[in-house]
């Protein structure tokens, strides 16, 4: 099946072991991608051989992360990608060619960090290990969408979106992802609070798929699961404002 609820919108949370991943994957319906962050794993074949079992608690629907998108982590995610073919991956802007090159397949979804600039209609696409520690720079949204098309990325991550505080921008890059049928990820910062105006402003402008991240602030600190209840409560959310646009 699909992991986009009517083909329009997905979740992607996290899961702190293989009962947490099954549980989140069921409280939404199976409409969620489980983030495995690459950087909590040693070695490749560690993070492999895990990301495997994730895969058969949640009929392949693992999202291979980062880790807080940290640039370091690209060739890592790429490596992982090699031997384990996800259903996503999140990837630094420098990344994205050699991941798909990784894969070798094109029905893996890929997605491409960049970050707000503080001018709208402008994104920051040095999101890499050294051009991350260099002069930001910034091109068009438009521009960075067809670069990314050429390296065979298939969606927009914005991050770090600092929840509702680069919404001014998020709405541009939402509305060229809509122009340019590209997929939008909205990252960083969303809660349960503002979960609904991000979604929102996607479905708004025109977005065809969307998947929000929502990790952080549905985990319970106390011990690091992502709480159920919350996952049930964002997919109960989700799919009444896709219905409501129909």
């Amino acid at each position: 099946m699909s992991n986009f609820y009517k083909d329009r919108i997905c979740l992607n949370v996290l899961a702190d072991d293989l009962d947490n991943a099954e549980a989140c994957y069921k409280a939404a319906n199976g409409y969620v991608l489980i983030g495995v962050l690459s950087k909590n794993y040693a070695t490749v074949d560690e993070a492999v051989l895990d990301m495997e079992q994730y895969a058969m608690k949640t009929n392949q629907s693992v999202s291979i992360g980062l880790g807080a998108g940290d640039p370091n982590q690209w060739k890592v995610v790429g490596e992982i990608a090699r031997r384990f073919k996800p259903k996503h991956v999140n990837q630094v802007f420098t990344g994205v060619g050699y991941t798909r090159a990784a894969l070798d397949n094109e029905t893996t979804m890929v997605n491409c960090l960049v970050s707000p600039s503080g001018t709208p209609g402008f994104v920051t696409i040095s999101t890499g290990p050294l051009s991350s520690q260099s002069t930001p720079a910034a091109i068009p949204i438009e521009t960075a969408i067809a670069m990314m098309k050429d390296m065979g990325a298939n969606s927009v991550k914005f991050f770090p979106m600092k929840g509702l505080r680069t919404l001014h921008e998020y709405k541009v890059v939402a509305r060229a992802c809509a122009k340019a049928s590209f997929a939008l990820e909205p990252t960083g910062g969303i809660d349960l609070n503002n979960f609904e105006e991000v979604v929102r402003v996607a479905l708004d402008e025109g977005v065809e798929k969307l998947i929000p991240h929502v990790y952080s602030s549905i985990i319970d600190p106390a011990t690091n699961q992502t709480k159920v209840k919350d996952v049930e409560m964002l997919y109960s959310k989700m799919t009444a404002l896709v219905d409501s646009y129909e």
